[in-house]
Formats: structure tokens, C-alpha cells, sequence
């Protein structure tokens, strides 16, 4: 096992099929939380995931190393779930963005944040599941799996401040789910 726990790539090219575990094992986990974010639907996430390192496998020798591998994967996998969704023929249902100002949208983020570290994580990423693919693709990388602007630009080959855009419109989408589902609970607590 290397120092470093990455993968050894040579070896995989080499034909070690013990190596191409260990890379499948790393990363299986967030590959499938894209894909299920994404597709919402758990036997597609499923069949993606495994498409993600079949092409992983496949394409490994064209890795230049000029991102991280972890970044390289992550984009394998968010385009093969953006091929899915063109072959699908649903529609998916968009939340229609409110007028919010900048404040409304930076509360909303400090309770996001204390909700992410308290009870209510299964809560925002039951609303995230509300949300547009390429939406919930943003705000997982970004919030749950902790990735910078920088990485996320690499990812889903977009301009750092077309990044910013995205999360800040994201977010305000978010927003309004989960005001959505915290009003009802909120009047309960009132009403004890």
C-alpha cells in the first residue's frame, strides 16, 4: 500500500487488477452520490457508477495528471450522468427562483451550514433531491463532498465565476425548498 493511499496508476496500466479495486473502492462512494443527486433514482445511479469506472478503466492511459485523479473521476462521472439524463425523455421539475437579496441568500447559508452539522442533514438532502440535476450535482460537490470553485470549475468545465453564479442561484433554489418544508414545522413548534 502506498504512503499517500492513492492509487498506484502505473500498476493499474500494468494490468493490477488489486490496484483498480482499491481506486473503485475510494471513490465508489461519492461517484455514486453525484450519480443519485443527479438522477434521482437509485438503480440508475447504480448503473452509472459502474459506467464511471468502466470508463475510468478504459480511459485511464489518457490521464495526464493535470488535475487530480479524484477531479478527473468526479467529471467521468458527472458526464456520464449528463448522458443519461439526454437519453432519458422525462422533464424534470424545476423550482422557479423568488426575488431574494444577497442577505436573505447568506442567512440562508449560515442555517444550511447548522443544519449540515446538526439532525436536520438528512432534511437538506432530502430537499436537494428537489432540486434540477445539474443543481444538486453543484451543491454536493460543493457542501457535502467539500470542493473548492477552483476544482469545481475543472469538474464541470466551467468558468470560475460561472461557478459562483451557479451555487449562488442553487442555493437560492435551495432556499426555498427548505423554507417549503421548515414552515409546517415551525408553526407546530408554535402551536405547542
Amino acid at each position: 500500500m502506498r504512503e499517500d493511499n492513492q492509487p498506484n496508476i502505473t500498476a493499474i496500466l500494468g494490468g493490477d487488477a488489486k490496484e483498480f479495486a482499491r481506486l473503485v473502492d475510494r471513490y465508489k462512494n461519492v461517484v455514486f452520490t453525484v450519480a443519485l443527486r443527479m438522477l434521482k433514482n437509485t438503480e440508475e445511479a447504480e448503473e452509472v457508477a459502474q459506467d464511471t469506472f468502466i470508463k475510468v478503466f478504459k480511459s485511464l492511459k489518457k490521464f495526464k495528471g493535470e488535475s487530480k485523479l479524484s477531479t478527473w473521476i468526479y467529471r467521468i462521472a458527472y458526464n456520464t450522468c449528463l448522458d443519461r439524463l439526454k437519453r432519458r425523455s422525462q422533464d424534470r421539475q424545476n423550482v422557479a427562483i423568488e426575488e431574494m437579496n444577497g442577505f436573505e441568500v447568506g442567512s440562508m447559508d449560515n442555517a444550511l451550514d447548522n443544519m449540515v452539522r446538526s439532525e436536520r442533514q438528512e432534511l437538506i438532502r432530502a430537499c436537494v433531491q428537489k432540486l434540477a440535476p445539474k443543481d444538486a450535482a453543484l451543491l454536493t460537490l460543493f457542501y457535502f463532498e467539500e470542493k473548492n470553485l477552483n476544482e469545481l470549475g475543472r469538474i464541470l468545465k466551467m468558468k470560475e465565476s460561472a461557478v459562483k453564479v451557479g451555487l449562488f442561484r442553487a442555493r437560492a433554489r435551495l432556499a426555498k425548498i427548505v423554507k417549503e418544508y421548515l414552515e409546517p414545522e415551525i408553526i407546530t413548534n408554535y402551536e405547542r
